[in-house]
């Protein structure tokens, strides 16, 4: 079974890879491998053709390859809450949750990843063209097997671009080299309080493999909620897998892990379906509330 990922590099994709890394799809019958494929709507639209079996990415984002829902369903979380983080130059003197840094700036992210980020700032009182944000991916971004979170770090040093919306890898290695200073991390308070279920890192199915295969589906949800429980007892096994993903900076994902236990929890609450749908309606990319069992795989509820 293959389970695309969008970023290799994320904390927040961390529960797929620790689940297939670790043994624990192995543990439950299935032969899974993980494969970058980036951005995540061609992540979707490859499950869609059928090259990829499951998508571990931005919930949301689903719309992109099944409009409505129609084809494809979400099988659980693999953390709570929309993660990326919003981070501007360090020089800029920018304090946490102070969004009037944004004006006038050039903020790189991924196609359906900035789609939170200018709803949260629309919401915020933010207008896009008064005040003259360029939310948009850098150049080179766009690649099949680009992890953004370093590209997103890359292009900020090198002055491309004045701030990143992106994962908590970036984020980190941002701060820890001064480059960066995080200006909003919505998980932890920033931000309008709506935007927390504007999204969150998932792992979807289509409903064809729900048909076909439901145990290959169980099997997927079990291992996830298996990643979280060792990361939990033991977060230094996440060493482990960084060092065999992404040795450059693995040594900086236990740490990471740490922070965001909290929220790696399996669940996928009808409040979080309504938030996604609400967010959905206001950008334009769902024309109409889809209900929670069109959505969400119901069967695997007793799993999380």
């Amino acid at each position: 079974m293959k389970i695309a990922v969008p970023d290799l590099v994320s904390p927040s994709y961390f529960p797929a890879e620790a689940a297939v890394e670790l043994g624990c799809f192995a543990a439950h019958g299935v032969d899974a491998q993980i494969e970058l494929i980036s951005p995540v709507e061609r992540a979707y639209a490859a499950m869609r053709e059928g090259a990829v079996d499951f998508v571990a990415g931005s919930a949301h984002s689903a719309l992109s390859a099944f409009p409505r829902w129609q084809g494809a369903k979400l099988l659980c979380a693999q953390s709570q809450g929309m993660y990326w983080f919003l981070v501007m130059r360090a020089d800029l003197g920018a304090k946490r949750g102070d969004l009037e840094v944004v004006k006038g700036k050039r903020i790189g992210a991924a196609p359906w990843v900035g789609m939170g980020l200018k709803r949260l700032l629309t919401q915020a009182g933010i207008d896009l063209v008064r005040d003259a944000v360029t939310i948009a991916p850098t150049p080179g971004s766009l690649e099949p097997r680009i992890n953004f979170g370093l590209a997103a770090v890359e292009a900020l040093e090198a002055g491309i671009v004045d701030g990143f919306w992106a994962n908590g890898m970036g984020a980190d290695l941002a701060v820890a080299r001064g480059s960066g200073t995080v200006v909003l991390d919505v998980r932890r308070g920033d931000g309008p309080a709506e935007a927390f279920n504007y999204t969150m890192a998932t792992v979807a199915t289509t409903d064809r493999l729900l048909a076909e295969n439901p145990t290959a589906c169980e099997s997927a949800v079990r291992a996830i909620v298996d990643a979280q429980k060792i990361l939990a007892a033991d977060p230094a096994r996440a060493r482990q897998v960084g060092e065999k993903l992404f040795p450059e900076v693995a040594d900086r994902i236990e740490a990471q892990i740490r922070r965001d236990l909290p929220f790696y929890q399996a669940g996928l609450t009808p409040d979080f379906i309504a938030g996604m749908n609400r967010f959905s309606r206001d950008i334009g990319i769902l024309d109409a509330d889809v209900p929670y069992d069109a959505v969400v795989a119901e069967g695997m509820r007793h799993l999380w």
